[in-house]
């Protein structure tokens, strides 16, 4: 395959965003990839808007209730704690679809694909929207600045102090679970420490919990303020200084390098020089995130042919990117939330705290022929009944073992029959080969679209295209080729 600077910065906006936008297509061969992500990183380097679905989703029932700051679950009667749980589950869905937006739509698309990382990375599971919605704004608002701030942040947010048990960390009885997946799991990775540091991290984590709001609370009487010995260091430590211990390691700076450079670079072939030259630089910059990217996308050999069209894009990664490259407007965005349960990737549903493995795990025979029925979903009237796996959660508190039927007209309630309504913006799309002859069409539209070569001729995807008209052979050999196996690469 043939590196043009059109494939060089369509790999740079696929692995540092989420793919173009309709209206770069035009940039695509003008600028220099170190242009490219100059402005990627301008335009992240605001503070983002925070989401803000819990709000609106639960203030009302629970000022109804009792005083908002004062409220406890355990106040509610049988019939308000069933509304109650009710409102959680449709809040955090509502935050799902709200990111997912900001995905789509937001110009500071290097700092939602870094959030996005940072939310598998920290990955967490419950059903309070507070907890949820006030970790994702945590991370993305540092996921370019210090992975010391982002961690001592994250490490109090209610979301993770609660899924990992930290409530039930108190002083005399300590819970070691929340002590050993920040060294296992965030920082340094297995076999980094000993049983000894995990119990003594532990005791300095005594006390550190959150109200139901999000809030984050120290509970002096929990704590053990005992002397504590933590990778060779000896002290009255509580949280914050086992975390900046944890920092002093170089293993750290290693193992989170290792992890984004197997995420936006190879996930299959990581080059071991290249990590511990990225990790070097990490460390000595004190962990400034925005550096080491930087570093990544602006080197020569992130561009070699071996890094191009060769990481299966998640779930989330793909329905975004259809949307960025499609634009359109859903009747009903819920099915965005079908879609990504069927394909097995939710936001803000890992399926465990080590987050979702990714890489070939994301296809398998029946989960390939789905995503290549997705644009023709998007498209026309086709139909394709589903089943999801049960699960409560997902289901939003609603199990069922109906089947999900996506159409192309009228939409449902998330347990009902499912059917897909886009408005595709086609004249955004189709001006931008306005100028390419009839002959070629198949193949730009290949090129924008594949980061490899396709395996399939442009004389099936003509024969399979409608040439009515030469916008409808635009439309239909675009749908032909974003159901090929090769699209679900980047």
């Amino acid at each position: 395959m043939s590196l043009t600077n059109s494939i060089k910065n369509q790999h740079l906006l696929w692995r540092a965003g989420f793919g173009p936008a309709v209206e770069q297509f035009g940039d695509l061969s003008k600028h220099s990839q170190k242009e490219f992500f100059k402005a990627m990183a301008k335009a992240s380097r605001k503070s983002p808007d925070p989401l803000n679905e819990a709000q609106g989703t639960m203030q009302g029932l629970m000022m109804g209730i009792s005083d908002l700051g004062k409220f406890q679950p355990k106040d509610l009667n049988a019939d308000q704690r069933k509304m109650f749980q009710q409102k959680l589950r449709e809040g955090v869905r509502n935050l799902n679809l709200a990111w997912m937006r900001e995905m789509v739509d937001s110009g500071a698309q290097l700092r939602e694909k870094m959030s996005f990382f940072w939310h598998g990375h920290f990955a967490c599971r419950n059903l309070n929207v507070y907890y949820q919605q006030g970790l994702v704004n945590v991370i993305r608002e540092n996921a370019l600045g210090s992975f010391r701030d982002l961690l001592h942040e994250v490490s109090k947010t209610a979301a993770m102090l609660n899924f990992l048990n930290n409530q039930q960390n108190k002083k005399d009885h300590p819970n070691e679970n929340f002590a050993r997946e920040v060294m296992e799991l965030f920082t340094l990775g297995r076999g980094n420490y000993t049983e000894k540091d995990i119990k003594e991290s532990a005791r300095a984590f005594t006390g550190w919990t959150a109200n139901f709001q999000g809030e984050f609370i120290f509970r002096q009487n929990q704590h053990d303020s005992g002397d504590k010995t933590f990778l060779g260091k000896t002290g009255n430590f509580d949280g914050d200084d086992i975390l900046d211990i944890i920092l002093e390691e170089k293993q750290a700076a290693r193992f989170i390098t290792q992890k984004i450079y197997k995420f936006f670079v190879n996930e299959n072939n990581p080059d071991q020089d290249k990590t511990e030259w990225l990790a070097n630089r990490f460390y000595n910059n004190d962990y400034n995130i925005s550096k080491l990217m930087e570093d990544i996308f602006t080197s020569e050999w992130f561009y070699d042919e071996k890094n191009i069209g060769t990481k299966i894009k998640s779930p989330v990664e793909l329905l975004v990117g259809i949307q960025r490259m499609l634009p359109m407007k859903l009747d009903n965005e819920a099915v965005l939330i079908v879609l990504q349960r069927v394909l097995d990737q939710m936001l803000f549903y890992p399926p465990n705290v080590a987050g979702w493995p990714g890489g070939r795990t994301w296809i398998d025979s029946s989960s390939l022929m789905m995503r290549m029925r997705i644009p023709q979903l998007i498209n026309d009237t086709d139909e394709l009944n589903v089943k999801p796996k049960d699960d409560d959660d997902l289901m939003m508190g609603r199990r069922d073992t109906e089947v999900y039927t996506m159409k192309k007209k009228g939409m449902g309630s998330i347990p009902s029959k499912q059917q897909i309504n886009a408005t595709v913006d086609w004249d955004s799309y189709i001006k931008n080969f306005e100028k390419t002859d009839r002959a070629i069409l198949v193949d730009a539209i290949s090129k924008l679209l594949l980061q490899t070569k396709s395996e399939v001729s442009d004389e099936t995807i003509s024969q399979y295209a409608d040439a009515t008209t030469r916008e409808s052979f635009i439309k239909t050999a675009t749908i032909q080729i974003m159901s090929t196996p090769e699209y679900q690469l980047c």
